[in-house]
């Protein structure tokens, strides 16, 4: 009795279906709460080999063409940006996402200390998105890491778990 190995994620609390300025899909991403924080589970698809800066925004619209709507990072705590601030990272920083010739990209990232819902919460009141900008962060530069324009984004919605 031979069979298919099937893989079973659980559903998701929160995804991020990211698009580009012209409505094509570029992934998503799938965010869970666990002991320490947040996970977010990213696939991104469409894109050319290179890195680039990722972030999670402070409010949840994503308008075309250069998806400004989107805000700020989110930075519930008020920190600095930069994932190697010598006072640390806001919770919207998030490292490069690197894509390899012929390959989608990946990522597993963690958001330790971030809260879901409620005060400073990803899910608050004006909501959050998900960003994927041109270029890859350098980590120093305030207040986007000198990342470049905004090339994909999708408004973080609660998901199935829900």
């Amino acid at each position: 009795m031979g069979g298919k190995a099937t893989s079973t994620l659980p559903p998701a609390d929160a995804y991020a279906q990211l698009t580009d300025s012209k409505g094509a899909d570029r992934g998503r991403a799938d965010i869970y709460r666990d002991a320490s924080g947040l996970r977010i589970e990213l696939v991104a698809r469409g894109f050319g080999p290179g890195t680039y800066g990722m972030h999670v925004h402070a409010v949840g619209q994503c308008t075309p063409p250069d998806f400004a709507s989107a805000g700020p990072h989110w930075n519930p705590t008020g920190a600095q940006h930069g994932r190697e601030n010598p006072m640390g990272a806001h919770h919207g920083d998030l490292p490069n996402l690197v894509i390899e010739p012929d390959q989608i990209g990946r990522a597993t990232l963690r958001l330790v200390g971030s809260r879901f819902e409620g005060d400073g919460g990803l899910l608050d009141a004006d909501g959050a998105a998900f960003v994927i900008h041109a270029g890859p962060d350098d980590y120093k530069t305030d207040p986007s890491g000198n990342s470049g324009g905004r090339v994909a984004c999708g408004v973080i919605v609660r998901g199935d778990s829900e």
